[in-house]
């Protein structure tokens, strides 16, 4: 993979995050629940955790990974053509679009990880890769247990 190719692929990975953090505290500053707000306060400060790092991985010189050529990488999986996330969506229908942005995000990095040579960087795409599974996992338990509460 050329450099400019991994390039532009983190530079895509960062402005995913921002998209996230955005919509997590627009969300948190909207929402009346309390445990939600703070749910939404956490991932958005886990998203700003992962731009930074993104934004420190790609200043520390991307042309250092070594990448299989003949792997195919997933990212136009990952870009968004669903309704932009927004705080005029139904509930569900906001908890739903973030769960789905978190299992792109999940599946972009363990693509990365799954081609990237070096060892030391495929951990880190499996560590990012575990990070977005952590957010989908607690939102769908939100949304589950939100949507289906008459089981209760």
């Amino acid at each position: 993979m050329k450099n400019n190719e991994l390039k532009e692929i983190i530079e895509f990975a960062v402005n995913n995050e921002v998209d996230s953090y955005q919509f997590y505290k627009d969300a948190a500053g909207k929402i009346a629940d309390e445990n939600l707000r703070k749910t939404f306060e956490e991932l958005a400060d886990e998203e700003l955790k992962h731009q930074k790092f993104l934004e420190d991985f790609l200043a520390s010189g991307v042309n250092e990974i070594e990448i299989d050529e003949f792997n195919d990488y997933k990212v136009s999986e990952s870009v968004d053509t669903a309704p932009q996330l927004s705080i005029e969506m139904s509930f569900a229908d906001a908890i739903g679009l973030a769960m789905k942005k978190e299992e792109e995000a999940m599946n972009m990095y363990k693509s990365l990880a799954e081609v990237c040579l070096d060892k030391e960087k495929k951990e880190i795409f499996d560590g990012l890769a575990k990070m977005e599974q952590m957010h989908k996992a607690r939102l769908e338990e939100i949304y589950t247990n939100a949507s289906y509460a008459e089981v209760w």
